[in-house]
C-alpha cells in the first residue's frame, strides 16, 4: 500500500506526542502531607512554614477529604487574632478551612492537568482514584517540572 502522504508509518508513529500521566507528576497520598480537622490552627502554621508547602488536603477520621487549608487560610489567624482580638491557641484547622477545592481523576494525563489549571484558578488539584478515595495531589509546580521534563526528553 502506498503511503501518500511522503511519510513512512514508522515516522509517524515517531512524531506522536507522549503524553505522562497525572500519576507520574502527582504527590501519591503515601508521601502527601494531610492535616486532621482538628488540629490546631497553629501547628499547621509551624507545618506549612517547616516543609515549605503553601496548602494541604483536610482528612476526617475516616480519611475522607473534607477540605484544603493553605496559606491564604492561614492569613485569617491573623485577622482573628490581632483584628479582632480573639485568642486563636484553641482554633482547628476546621474553623480555618476551605471546602473550595477541585478534584479530578487519576485517569486524568498531564495536558488535562494543564488545561485544568489554565481554565481554573486552582493551584492545586487532588487526584481520586477510582474508588473517589485520595490518591495524591498535584500542583501547578508538578506541571511544570513534567514541560521541561518533556522537553528535555524531546517527546515533541
Amino acid at each position: 500500500m502506498k503511503n501518500f502522504q511522503s511519510k513512512s508509518p514508522v515516522q509517524e508513529k515517531e512524531l506522536q506526542l507522549k503524553v505522562p500521566s497525572v500519576t507520574d507528576y502527582m504527590t501519591p497520598v503515601s508521601r502527601l502531607i494531610t492535616i486532621k480537622e482538628d488540629t490546631p490552627v497553629l501547628e499547621v502554621l509551624d507545618l506549612l512554614l517547616s516543609k515549605r508547602i503553601t496548602g494541604a488536603p483536610v482528612l476526617n477520621d475516616q480519611g475522607e477529604v473534607v477540605g484544603l487549608i493553605d496559606d491564604k487560610d492561614c492569613l485569617n489567624i491573623l485577622l482573628g487574632g490581632a483584628y479582632y482580638n480573639h485568642p486563636v491557641e484553641k482554633d482547628t484547622v476546621g474553623e480555618y478551612m476551605s471546602n473550595v477545592m477541585k478534584s479530578i481523576s487519576i485517569d486524568f494525563d498531564i495536558i488535562n492537568v494543564a488545561n485544568t489549571f489554565l481554565t481554573t484558578p486552582y493551584k492545586r488539584l487532588l487526584v481520586m482514584d477510582h474508588d473517589g478515595k485520595l490518591a495524591g495531589q498535584i500542583s501547578r509546580r508538578d506541571i511544570l517540572r513534567a514541560i521541561k521534563d518533556m522537553n528535555m526528553g524531546s517527546t515533541w
